[in-house]
């Protein structure tokens, strides 16, 4: 049986760092995924029903209070709108979504139809910010207009453009700080804010996760902003520090090494913008008793985790960051995935990998199926649809996407990764089904 490390899957067939574009799925998904993180507006598509299959669920991010962003609203255009028109159709339920929900905002995403029959969409929505005296804004994205990565480029321009900037926020500290490019996936982005909090810094706005309209309104009024992953909106970072001379720090809160990293930056950063220099003591002293007190909690955990290949299916921050987490945590790494990938991420992926373990942009089915029969693979970390193939084949395996229920980031993420792995390993349900299996196996 060929090891699928050197064989089956192969390290020339990465991309050298391009990205496709339109990986991902279309510009409507992009800036879509990116905005309805945003809580309390309203999110309403404009075009056919089947275009609302870009729901929440398509990345079911978490919310400390409002769940306005979970309801999906659509005005669900038939063939006599695209003939006749539909502006009216929206104007209508513009009206009637506001008299119900009241929200401070909303947000209209253009489709496919209406952008190619002709609906002056952006019109529409100014004539309401007058009727319905609040915001409504105009997300120009067709499907057509480009892929994934250009409509999240879309939706920064509404933010940084209409947004931002419109209103001034109730009151400011000198260590507010910008979360951008956090979706909030399981709650992430609200552990982020509670651990820096825990530091004596407040985060102003969270842009686009666990969003408010109304605070991301006054987001130029921070000291400094933090970028999480560039694959979300982290165009923000440089457009803020453009426009309103907000530095940003590119951070990962993945991993304990790469938090500790992240927070001592950050303070630092805040410091050279006018917070006292007590700040960096007061993060110290909190990297070190979390680090300690995670140590404590993982000891258990690290003998059943030690020597395991992992076969880590991700891309972006999570990949680079993700696979030192594995490696501190003793593992070692049969191969990492590069699709959705950045240059300046596959860069750092490649250091943090040092030439331990191929990397790849894609695997066919069958090739991916031999290299999980092989027996060289002790588990796996992904999402999406090869989540099956996995199951199927039965090894352990363990959800890092969007599907996931466990948050990943900072010190409480690590331990609850490592939680998740050794029981995936151990699982009694698994072994039980190989033991089946390989009692049905003809002789």
């Amino acid at each position: 049986m060929q090891r699928c490390s050197t064989s089956t899957i192969d390290p020339t067939a990465t991309s050298g760092g391009q990205v496709d574009q339109n990986n991902g799925g279309c510009a409507f998904r992009g800036a879509k995924l990116n905005l309805q993180p945003i809580t309390d507006a309203l999110h309403l598509v404009h075009g056919p029903i089947v275009c609302q299959g870009h729901s929440w669920q398509s990345r079911p991010t978490a919310s400390s209070g409002s769940t306005l962003h979970r309801i999906s609203f659509t005005t669900a255009l038939s063939d006599l709108d695209v003939v006749l028109g539909a502006e009216k159709r929206l104007a209508r339920s513009l009206d009637a979504l506001a008299a119900k929900y009241d929200p401070p905002a909303i947000f209209v995403y253009s489709t496919c139809v209406p952008a190619m029959s002709g609906d002056d969409i952006r019109a529409v929505c100014k004539a309401a910010t007058v009727r319905l005296k609040r915001p409504v804004l105009a997300v120009e994205a067709p499907g057509f207009s480009g892929g994934k990565l250009d409509g999240v480029q879309i939706a920064a321009r509404v933010l940084i453009d209409d947004v931002i900037g419109t209103r001034e926020p109730d009151c400011t500290t000198s260590t507010d700080v910008l979360l951008i490019a956090e979706n909030n996936v399981a709650g992430e982005a609200s552990a982020i804010a509670a651990l820096l909090n825990r530091c004596g810094i407040r985060v102003l706005a969270s842009i686009p996760g666990d969003g408010r309209f109304n605070a991301i309104a006054g987001a130029h009024r921070a000291r400094a902003s933090i970028v999480h992953c560039s694959q979300s909106v982290a165009g923000l970072g440089p457009d803020l520090m453009q426009r309103y001379g907000i530095p940003y720090a590119a951070v990962s809160f993945y991993g304990a090494a790469n938090t500790s990293d992240a927070l001592r930056r950050i303070a630092q950063l805040l410091i050279e913008r006018g917070a006292t220099a007590e700040l960096a003591a007061r993060v110290d002293a909190i990297v070190t008793d979390s680090e300690l007190a995670m140590q404590r909690r993982l000891a258990p955990i690290l003998p059943r985790l030690r020597n395991k290949r992992a076969l880590l299916m991700t891309g972006g921050v999570k990949g680079w960051s993700l696979a030192d987490t594995l490696l501190r945590l003793g593992m070692r790494l049969a191969a990492v995935s590069t699709q959705k990938t950045s240059a300046e991420d596959r860069c750092k992926l490649e250091a943090v990998v040092a030439g331990r373990c191929p990397l790849f942009d894609d695997i066919e089915q069958e090739a991916f199926e031999t290299c999980l029969a092989s027996g060289d693979i002790d588990l796996v970390l992904g999402g999406g649809c090869c989540r099956f193939t996995v199951q199927r084949l039965l090894v352990p395996w363990v959800e890092i996407n969007h599907e996931r229920h466990i948050a990943l980031t900072g010190y409480d993420g690590s331990v609850a990764l490592a939680e998740a792995m050794a029981n995936a390993l151990d699982s009694p349900v698994l072994a039980a089904l190989r033991a089946e299996a390989q009692t049905a196996r003809p002789a």
